[in-house]
This record gives C-alpha cells, structure tokens and sequence, in this order.
C-alpha cells in the first residue's frame, strides 16, 4: 500500500486567494488507484473508492453523460515553464474550436474531481506528478468514468479523465492536435 499526498494542490490558487486549492490523498494497492479523497477550499469532500463509489460531502458522483465534444467542456491546466505553456496554448488552439468551452482551475485535483462529477465533460493536462493526480483517479474510476495517462515523447505524461462514451472520441482529438494518446 502506498499514500499518495499533495497537502496544497493549486498552490498558486492558494496563494491568490483563489478557492479552487485541494489537499488530496491518495492510497494505490499494488500499485493501482484504490481510494481517493479531495478536500477542495470550497468546503466540499469527494471521496471515491474504486469498485464501489464516490460521492461529495455524502452524495453520490457521476461523470457527465454528454456523448459528443460538440458542446463539451474540458478542463485543463498549464505547467510552470515557459516552454511548458506555449506547448499547452498550441494543443488548446487545435481543440477550442471542437469543443464548447474549457476551464482551468489551476488544481488537477479539483478539475480532476469536476470531471468525476459533470461539473466539466472531460480534463486533459500535460506535466503532471503523481500526487496530483493519484486521488483524483481514484475518484474518476469510482464514479465510473475512464482515466488514462500516455507517455509522451518528451518524456512527460499526459493524463486523461472524461465519461467512458467521450473516452475515445477525446483521445483521437488529443491525437489530432500531436500527443501521443496509444
């Protein structure tokens, strides 16, 4: 068994007095997501067990039930380097125009909890470390949505969560736009 902790996810959210920071833990067996619990600066708790449920502050979680991009809304975040962002900006010009609108919160675990909830349809983010997506994972796949994450080419990883029937649909879009999504 493994815990899996970020103290303060979206520290910059944090510092700014923007309320969308997380403490997120994760708890991996084997090496696998098995429970996740997010406590974001809103004052809400999801908590997801994978192979049984998630729910906020006590109620049940699902992912979105949008069958199409057309009208999605997709979180998102941005690294810290320069680099990073232009590379992040180009992938978002070759999606905005397919989809309906994105989000970016500044916590991969807040958004990655939105996409476990409906809140958003589907989050796609390049540049992530394990503690800031192990409890959120562990929530996608309670709730019973999809989670991927693909090694690039760079070397980094691009982390994918949306409903099971966008799952493809958003990865031939990520594909389109050059990132490595097999």
């Amino acid at each position: 068994m493994r815990w899996v902790i970020d103290p303060l996810d979206g520290t910059a959210s944090y510092v700014r007095g923007y309320p969308t920071s997380c403490v997120s833990i994760g708890v991996e067996v084997d090496g696998e997501p098995a429970i996740g619990v997010v406590l974001d600066a809103i004052g809400r708790r999801t908590e997801g067990v994978v192979g049984q449920d998630a729910v906020r502050d006590g109620r049940p979680i699902r992912p979105s039930t949008r069958t199409s991009l057309e009208g999605a809304v997709l979180a998102t975040g941005f690294g810290y380097e320069v680099a990073q962002r232009e590379a992040e900006a180009r992938t978002l010009v070759d999606l905005i125009g397919r989809i309906a609108d994105i989000r970016r919160s500044g916590s991969a675990a807040f958004d990655l909890v939105a996409a476990a909830s409906g809140e958003v349809d589907a989050y796609y983010e390049l540049f992530l470390a394990p503690w800031d997506a192990a409890a959120g994972c562990a929530i996608v796949l309670a709730a019973g949505g999809a989670f991927r994450q693909f090694e690039q080419p760079d070397g980094e990883v691009l982390t994918v969560a949306s409903p099971i029937q966008l799952l493809e649909p958003l990865l031939t879009l990520l594909s389109e736009a050059g990132l490595e999504t097999v």
